[in-house]
């Protein structure tokens, strides 16, 4: 097991796929083994209820008790929950239940029911906030529509609303202009496919998804990648970006369960609307997994 970040929200993160049965119900079981053998593998903790999740088709019973699984199976010091919601003021409650639960951080999405403006998305934060734990913002634009741009995220740092940025807009450019407006605002990469280069400008951890399949290759590239070894770190994400980027498309859940499944552990279905791979899509993910998975311990 790895050593405890600085911060909850230090090292990688693994944001957990959710195992559903046949009947599509939730096995909490397999969860808590799941979140078990992730940190066993090296990872520094996990973010349940995020997009890779499904949480926007838990029912709120369901969503309440993954967080508590997460927590019973690996502490809650290293279980950092989305909280997003159309509400602000039920984004709370789900922090508010993170704080119950025994977490240490919340990740929270700007408003997205609306293409929100900048005192929309203070209000937002603003009142999350009150929950008391500390709080990630995630930026993803191309979900969501509203963008945290580094001068919005400096605003929203300044006015100690937000700790760090789970960055997936994809312009690693950025990073380097956060680091200037708000050179204490912590960066996480949030997608799988620009790791390398955020981890380059500093990135102080990585919110992930393909750890879910290959925590211990994952936790290698990340380690080198900070550590600016770049001799381990190039090869390894030549080596891994063929799945990588598929954290960035549309099927990106299915895509990661079946690498799971194909890596000897349980990724299972998706729930509607989400259907399953074309057969294309299926055969790409199937023979990137393979060549993966043939070059090193996954």
């Amino acid at each position: 097991m790895s050593d405890l970040p600085r911060r909850p929200w230090h090292g990688v993160l693994v944001a957990t796929a959710l195992p559903f049965r046949d009947d599509l119900s939730v096995d909490h079981d397999r969860y808590a083994e799941h979140c078990a053998w992730l940190v066993a593998s090296g990872c520094d903790g996990v973010v349940p209820n995020g997009s890779l999740g499904e949480y926007q088709v838990l029912t709120p019973e369901e969503r309440a008790r993954v967080v508590e699984t997460a927590v019973a199976a690996v502490g809650g010091e290293r279980v950092m929950p989305g909280v997003a919601a159309y509400g602000s003021a039920e984004a709370r409650r789900w922090a508010e239940q993170a704080g119950a639960a025994g977490c240490a951080a919340v990740m929270l999405l700007p408003p997205n029911a609306y293409r929100a403006d900048e005192r929309s998305v203070l209000a937002h934060y603003t009142e999350v906030a009150r929950a008391g734990l500390p709080v990630v913002a995630y930026n993803n634009p191309v979900d969501t529509k509203v963008d945290l741009v580094p001068e919005l995220l400096a605003r929203l740092h300044g006015e100690g609303l937000v700790q760090a940025v789970k960055e997936f807009s994809g312009d690693v450019r950025r990073a380097w202009r956060i680091a200037e407006l708000a050179p204490e605002l912590d960066l996480l990469a949030g997608a799988d496919d620009v790791l390398l280069e955020l981890a380059t400008a500093g990135a102080k951890g990585w919110v992930a998804g393909y750890p879910n399949a290959l925590p211990r290759a994952s936790v290698e590239l990340y380690r080198a990648a900070v550590s600016g070894d770049r001799a381990t770190a190039l090869p390894l994400y030549r080596q891994l970006h063929p799945l990588l980027r598929w954290d960035s498309r549309t099927e990106f859940v299915q895509a990661i369960k079946l690498s799971m499944d194909l890596a000897g552990r349980y990724g299972g279905p998706v729930r509607p609307p989400r259907v399953p791979l074309l057969p294309e899509q299926e055969a790409e993910v199937r023979a990137a997994t393979g060549k993966a998975l043939a070059a090193g311990p996954a």
